[in-house]
């Protein structure tokens, strides 16, 4: 055995050190390829598609920089739907990155800073809850006024809409799983004086990971159930197009072209299954090594496009040439941003003594908040002035309508979610073959099948109330079921090694093991559920097709024939309501629930 010869001189020593860092750096890490990759096939393709998402990029910003064209004629031909499903398709991936750049900021300051999350929560269970056709009419003026010769206006108003039906559950879904972390892992954070950035970094982000993937495909699923209602919309005598997938279905329905129809639905089935094999199956793969556990997985999830990116040369020269180079500068910029404090710092945070500046900055920021807020209630004030008393007691039987088929809808949904969610998760081999077919189903828009569907619904006992009931549930129940398959993803294999070892089967099992684990997934589920059923109350409860208009009591259908008439004094009362109702079911018993998992179903 050969012996490592320690010099007694200290510089010596220092050298010797030095050298052995320098040589330890010279190593390539586990991470890198000790053979350089060689270009191949599949790089050719990588650097097509880069081209191709290039040229759709150009034509989008064509046609944004062309004049106003507030209409458009919407042609039913075949030959261009690849066109509408591009259009489509660019615009689900802004409102995607926009969505997932508010959860990341607003899930982590609302828990990681206790005074602003018991504004920020709050705030958030509002928005969830107020219905997309509340705040459309102010959106689409406002941004058609702000760009009024050109078409960005309408495809920001577009992007905006697609936004508020994809950023919540991934906010909730975020926000969980920082609240939720382990102590023991916090705890490692702090000793190792981790900065802010740091901690956000390389334990929030992947901690909420496996959470935040399944809900990002659940809000992409409900982007495409509100892509009609946000491609196109009417806005009292006014009406504004933009060319889609959404524009097609909802033309397509309203004249009754079965076949157009049928079309569309299968151009937007095939772009969801392309979806989910180039995108959402290797992000699935790739997140499953955030999992927290100490055993690695036999049987992890895989992907054949993962395997080719990682093996791609051209990948590799744009990580080690582009991204390093810049995440390295990144981090120098965030490191002097966030030095570590030092003694005197730490002396004077502990006497308390505190910089005036950002106190003042604070201050008037507060004022300047405070006084915008004020303005806005006066002026809703004396618009909800204008709701006489017996609108006013519409509205409240309206909401209690609407409220029952929330509470049908969100029964039917667990009922079923929860047992399949549970077997999708806890198996590989069921999750490879109905990960595809889940997200194909929940992204069906049922709101292009319903006017075909509505006479049958309508012939049955309980008529268009019992139709909204099952489109509500419809739009909702993919919200229970892709959060109780993250959840049921996210046991540790040692627990579930246990339960084999200790022979804990059946209903124990699921006592002890499954529903405590997937307790917090369940809750979030539930939660966004819940808000996604009251905002799909307006599609289901007030249906047009055909020149016919079909409603049913219920505080949706009062929202959409607001919105259709530009009643903007009963459309305020709506969504005021609305968004009390959800914000008091959501103090008295979600709110409840989500510290009930805080306290007792974290792992740690």
């Amino acid at each position: 055995m050969t012996q490592v010869h320690i010099p007694e001189n200290p510089r010596e020593r220092e050298q010797l050190q030095s050298s052995t860092r320098t040589s330890q750096t010279a190593l390539p890490s586990r991470y890198e390829e000790q053979t350089p990759r060689h270009f191949s096939f599949m790089d050719i393709i990588i650097a097509l598609a880069i081209v191709a998402a290039i040229t759709l990029l150009v034509l989008a910003a064509t046609r944004w920089a062309a004049p106003l064209t507030p209409t458009v004629a919407i042609t039913l031909s075949p030959t261009q739907l690849p066109i509408y499903a591009g259009y489509s398709l660019l615009r689900m991936i802004l409102a995607y990155i926009l969505s997932l750049i508010f959860t990341l900021i607003y899930g982590h300051v609302a828990a990681t800073r206790r005074q602003a999350g018991r504004v920020m929560v709050p705030l958030l269970d509002i928005l969830q809850s107020i219905p997309i056709l509340s705040f459309l009419p102010a959106v689409v003026l406002a941004l058609v006024a702000a760009f009024p010769h050109s078409n960005i206006g309408l495809e920001l108003a577009s992007i905006l809409l697609i936004f508020t039906s994809q950023a919540w559950n991934m906010t909730f879904s975020f926000y969980h799983s920082v609240r939720t972390l382990p102590s023991d892992l916090q705890e490692f954070t702090a000793i190792a004086r981790l900065r802010p950035w740091q901690r956000f970094l390389k334990l929030e982000v992947p901690s909420s990971m496996i959470g935040l993937t399944w809900n990002s495909m659940m809000s992409w699923a409900g982007g495409w159930f509100f892509l009609m209602a946000s491609e196109q919309f009417v806005l009292g005598d006014r009406s504004f197009q933009l060319p889609g997938l959404g524009s097609y279905l909802q033309a397509a329905a309203n004249t009754g072209n079965i076949a157009a129809l049928l079309m569309g639905m299968c151009t937007l089935i095939v772009l969801i299954i392309l979806l989910d094999f180039l995108f959402w199956r290797p992000l699935v793969a790739w997140a499953d090594k955030f999992k927290l556990e100490q055993n690695s997985d036999n049987d992890p999830p895989t992907s054949p496009v993962l395997d080719l990116l990682r093996n791609s040369a051209l990948i590799d020269f744009l990580r080690r040439r582009v991204f390093r180079p810049i995440g390295e500068q990144l981090a120098r910029l965030l490191n002097r941003w966030q030095p570590l404090p030092d003694n005197s710092t730490l002396a004077k945070q502990s006497f308390g003594q505190k910089n005036a500046l950002p106190t003042i900055v604070t201050r008037g920021l507060q004022l300047l908040f405070l006084a915008v807020v004020l303005y806005s209630l006066w002026n809703m004030f004396l618009l909800l002035a204008r709701v006489d008393l017996a609108t006013w007691g519409h509205l409240l039987l309206a909401a209690g309508a609407t409220w029952l088929r929330t509470l049908a809808a969100l029964a039917i949904g667990v009922t079923w979610a929860v047992p399949a969610g549970v077997a999708i998760g806890l198996s590989p081999r069921w999750s490879r073959l109905l990960q595809p077919v889940v997200q194909v189903v929940a992204s069906i828009p049922a709101t292009a099948f319903f006017p075909v569907l509505l006479p049958l619904l309508i012939a049955l006992p309980g008529g268009l109330s019992l139709a909204a009931t099952v489109l509500m549930l419809l739009g909702t129940q993919w919200y229970i079921l892709f959060n109780v398959i993250a959840g049921a993803m996210a046991i540790p294999g040692d627990l579930k090694e246990a339960t084999i070892i200790y022979h804990v089967t059946s209903w124990r099992r699921w006592r002890t093991l499954i529903l405590p684990t997937i307790f917090p997934y369940l809750v979030t589920g539930m939660l966004t559920a819940s808000g996604g059923a009251w905002n799909a109350s307006i599609v289901s409860e007030f249906v047009q097709f055909n020149n016919k208009t079909e409603s049913t009591l219920g505080l949706g259908a009062s929202i959409a024939a607001a919105a259709n008439a530009g009643n903007f004094a009963v459309l305020l009362a709506g969504t005021v309501l609305m968004a009390a109702v959800v914000v008091l079911i959501n103090r008295l018993l979600w709110k409840r629930l989500y510290t009930l998992a805080e306290r007792r179903y974290t792992l740690g």
